[in-house]
């Protein structure tokens, strides 16, 4: 029970309300408006993709507000406010993920022609690798986008009064009902909106706060003094909870399964009307990535300058530290109704956005996957209703998941947990088929499951054995000012407890970092990966088409095509046997892609693949049919 007394800090009226009421408002209207507009457009790719002719600008916002979810809006300044700005070396992480995303990963997808990155899996490996892929991707999925509708509506609900489930539940009706009328057009354009949103939000925040608090010199010079601008720790200890290394290749590996193999952002990029537009996409949103992140690590340096010597969280005004954010906004914009409203609305566009985009993604893997394999002769007509009503199933799953993400602590190290555990041993899957042509099916399956077991082992070990409270101990905070209750109860004093036994891995292995959840999952599934094709028979090169494999030694190895060609394994990246289209034609048929993929591969692509030959106008890939 608290001992101090909590200044009053308004809740939310009307004005918050028409505000926050809006961004739904024009969130359904933008699925509404391209419903009608779609309306005669009855295939799936054209509801899933877009018809691959989308631009870069609206998928770069797109890409920008899905993974810059509420868990940033609320989670990050919050970081800051108790470990530290060190939460801004993640632009260094953000850099090292778009550049691999988009000349490693992505070329490979595009130029394959999927609609699900999973498709890949069966191209390279066989049914069995896709179908496992598929279901963890699943499993990943519905378990974050569970923390994404939860966590924003309890702080909210706890700070300004803000219904719980009413919000639970609007989000997941908005959010269903524009992606199954109007498709991936229609939430990647409300993503773009709710974008513009999210960093009005972060703005009027930083400008109120900043002015409240003696301008940024003044912040600046308090962020100091409780340093919180001590930002590079090399320390190289791996059970340290955020270190230069840990923030740099943790969280590398972390983001690089969220954006190199993801559904989400895959199905975005391989929208755009081509290769080039795609890569711009990615690169235009490392901008949009780099300008949240530094909004929310100032609002939080804001917020600690405000609260310095009267900490809301240690007075126990507030149950959680999730819910500083929202109390800190409650409280220097009560004399400004709407305003309120227009944070609660950001944090609610960064909630809508990415929980659009599961829902969309889900739709897209579980159709191509799962549906179109049991029955491959449907209709498009048939395909474009049973993926809205995909889109209702997951919707309805999502935000029912809510109820379960309240057992997860913190959001922003609950996030990150779930997508190290599962997208780690993704990333290292697919990493195996792209960059390694020896991997076969045997090693992929024997890999993926032991990357899961490593990083589930470390994850769920930290959930049930956290870290010594030396490895993640926030820094000081204060209540000095705070007013005493005026009580006459007096404290009981508590008998000693003891300390439950801790297992012997209690201290170490369970005790990683939680950033490394994902580089452990990623490096387990690959060297399995490896062992187990060395030992089942390494798949010839001959035998895999080039346009599945990236050849990542040919920048190194510029100098001796003998070298490159040693290094591809046998894969006949400048091979003149067929032509472009014939070897398209064989990897479509492989998945039963429909003739329109191939139409959808314009010659500025072409030009892009390994081994094209200008003068001959030609793209080799096997002479024989790759087996299964």
């Amino acid at each position: 029970m608290s001992n101090f007394v909590a200044p009053e800090v308004k809740k939310f009226v009307a004005w918050d309300y028409v505000v926050f009421a809006g961004l739904f408002l024009v969130s359904a209207s933008i699925g509404i408006f391209f419903a009608v507009k779609e309306r005669k457009k009855k295939t799936s790719k054209e509801f899933l993709v877009g018809g691959r002719q989308m631009t870069c600008g609206p998928i770069a916002f797109s890409l920008t507000s899905s993974f810059m979810s509420a868990v940033t809006v609320l989670g990050t300044p919050s970081e800051v406010y108790r470990y530290g700005a060190s939460f801004v070396l993640f632009f260094l992480s953000y850099t090292l993920v778009i550049f691999f995303t988009a000349e490693l990963f992505l070329p490979v997808f595009y130029r394959s022609g999927i609609t699900s990155t999973y498709e890949y899996l069966e191209l390279r490996f066989n049914k069995i690798v896709r179908l496992a892929a598929t279901l963890i991707y699943i499993l990943q999925t519905i378990l974050y986008t569970g923390i994404v509708v939860y966590a924003p509506s309890l702080a909210l609900n706890q700070v300004t009064g803000f219904d719980l489930w009413g919000s639970v539940a609007a989000t997941g009706i908005v959010c269903t009902f524009y992606c199954t009328l109007g498709g991936l057009k229609a939430v990647v354009w409300t993503d773009a909106f709710q974008m513009l949103v999210m960093v009005a939000g972060f703005v009027a925040v930083l400008v109120q706060g900043t002015t409240l608090n003696g301008g940024f010199s003044t912040v600046w010079e308090n962020a100091q003094e409780g340093s919180r601008l001590s930002i590079f720790d090399f320390a190289v200890d791996p059970l340290r909870r955020h270190t230069f290394w840990t923030i740099v290749i943790g969280g590398t590996f972390t983001w690089l399964g969220l954006y190199g193999v993801n559904q989400s952002t895959i199905q975005r990029c391989i929208s755009c009307k081509s290769e080039r537009h795609a890569k711009l996409a990615l690169y235009l949103n490392l901008l949009g990535l780099w300008t949240v992140l530094v909004c929310a690590v100032f609002c939080g340096l804001v917020m600690y300058s405000h609260y310095k010597s009267c900490d809301p969280w240690t007075a126990a005004f507030i149950s959680a530290p999730d819910q500083l954010m929202p109390y800190f906004v409650m409280d220097i914009f009560s004399s400004m109704p709407g305003v309120p409203g227009l944070f609660v609305a950001c944090a609610f566009s960064g909630t809508l956005s990415t929980v659009a985009a599961s829902i969309n993604a889900l739709a897209t893997v579980t159709f191509e996957d799962l549906v179109k394999k049991g029955f491959p002769n449907i209709s498009d007509k048939m395909s474009t209703w049973i993926s809205k009503g995909l889109c209702i199933l997951y919707g309805i799953l999502c935000t029912s998941m809510a109820a379960a993400a309240s057992l997860l602590g913190g959001v922003v190290q609950a996030s990150l947990s779930i997508h190290g555990m599962c997208g780690g041993p993704m990333l290292g899957l697919f990493t195996l088929g792209i960059v390694f042509p020896c991997a076969n099916w045997k090693g992929a399956i024997g890999g993926l499951l032991s990357g899961i077991t490593l990083a589930f082992w470390a994850g769920v070990g930290s959930f049930i054995y956290p870290a010594p409270p030396s490895k993640s101990i926030p820094l000081q905070l204060s209540t000095l000012n705070c007013t005493l209750a005026n009580s006459t109860q007096t404290l009981t004093t508590m008998a000693p407890t003891v300390a439950p036994d801790r297992p012997l891995l209690a201290d170490t292995w369970y005790s990683l970092s939680y950033l490394y959840f994902s580089a452990i999952g990623c490096l387990g599934c690959a060297l399995t990966g490896l062992l187990i094709s060395f030992i089942t028979g390494p798949t010839r090169g001959e035998a895999i088409p080039p346009v599945l494999i990236k050849p990542v030694c040919d920048p190194f190895c510029f100098w001796s095509q003998r070298l490159k060609a040693f290094l591809w394994c046998g894969v006949r990246h400048e091979g003149r046997e067929e032509d472009f289209e014939k070897n398209l034609s064989k990897i479509a048929n492989k998945t039963g892609t429909d003739d329109t993929f191939k139409n959808s591969i314009s010659k500025e692509n072409r030009h892009q693949s390994a081994g094209y030959n200008p003068e001959e106008n030609s793209d080799t890939y096997m002479s024989k049919e790759s087996r299964l």
